[in-house]
């Protein structure tokens, strides 16, 4: 069986036009129904995901059941005040100085 049997939504050369022209990309006309036929394909295997029940799967962040280490959550001020500071436009002592916005 062949693709063009199976698509369920063929994209044809207007269309393909008229996405281009919203997307703002150049399409020559003698490649529009080369892209098409892809865009198709595209919208086939779309739906032949949209097809699989997926109700009892739970979301996952990754393939692999692993977690990331993760480091001790404390305050620090990272033991560099002079080259945070180094770059401050205005600074009092080991802070940044801003301008005052509420009276």
């Amino acid at each position: 069986m062949k693709f063009k049997e199976l698509c369920v939504l063929a994209l044809d050369t207007d269309t393909v036009r008229r996405i281009a022209r919203l997307a703002r990309i150049r399409v020559p006309d003698d490649e529009l129904p080369t892209l098409a036929d892809e865009l198709s394909r595209i919208m086939d295997w779309i739906e032949q995901l949209n097809a699989v029940d997926t109700s009892n799967i739970e979301p996952m962040t990754s393939v692999a059941d692993i977690r990331l280490p993760q480091r001790e959550d404390k305050v620090s001020d990272g033991n560099a005040p002079e080259k945070v500071l180094a770059n401050a436009p205005d600074r009092q002592g080991n802070f940044f100085a801003v301008p005052k916005v509420v009276e």
